[in-house]
């Protein structure tokens, strides 16, 4: 397997554009509690998935149709990668440290919180090809892995900020970004991290984003 090359070891850490902690909120000269507003909090939850989480259909390596926003990241707690099943430089390598993630988080994957992998070659990449792959990887349930129409993937890749800003290195497949986007949907927390940054310290910055549903504010809970 080649090496990869320092630029795009460096790649693997671009944060996210996805907002993130964008709740407004009042708050008093004082410093008193905050309040947040139904509207505001609905508001802020709804940009975000307008302008970052289109709701493309997908289907998942079981063979199912699902809505990537309404099915997959409504009112969860998520990973989001990219892969493509015959690479051979970052793909094997972030897929093999995200099922070791996967084993040390346990029954909360697919309970407390939801993988995804979706294919950048939905043209290659048909449901049986994405099975054979997660299979292969000993994947477990509550990560899955995803392909669709070829328009809406790239949609979906562009929407999530898995991009570089040079076109012609943006259009080759073997330098994509090995990032991991993660996120509490219902706070409107978003971040990400290299795909190969240690299996640990993934599962146990996935472990705090678990436990920040527990500072949902109370509108959030209602909603």
């Amino acid at each position: 397997m080649q090496e990869l090359s320092r630029r795009k070891l460096l790649s693997l850490a671009t944060v996210a554009p996805v907002a993130g902690a964008i709740l407004s909120a009042n708050a008093n000269a004082a410093g008193t509690k905050r309040t947040f507003a139904h509207e505001t909090y609905a508001g802020a939850r709804d940009r975000i998935h307008q302008r970052y989480l289109p709701n493309v259909t997908l289907t998942t390596h079981e063979g199912k149709q699902v809505r990537f926003y309404d099915d997959l990241v409504k009112d969860k707690v998520v990973t989001f990668n990219f892969f493509y099943a015959n690479c051979e430089n970052a793909c094997p390598i972030v897929t093999a440290n995200l099922a070791k993630v996967q084993r040390l988080l346990g029954d909360r994957v697919g309970k407390d919180i939801f993988m995804y992998s979706f294919t950048l070659k939905p043209e290659e990449d048909t449901k049986d090809a994405i099975k054979e792959y997660a299979n292969m990887h000993g994947v477990k349930p509550g990560w899955t892995f995803l392909t669709g129409k070829p328009a809406d993937i790239e949609h979906l890749r562009r929407s999530l900020g898995f991009t570089y800003p040079d076109p012609a290195v943006d259009s080759d497949k073997e330098q994509h970004i090995g990032n991991v986007r993660y996120g509490n949907e219902p706070l409107m927390l978003w971040s990400a991290c290299p795909g190969m940054a240690h299996a640990e310290w993934i599962a146990e910055t996935l472990s705090r984003m678990i436990r920040s549903k527990d500072n949902l504010p109370l509108v959030a809970r209602k909603s």
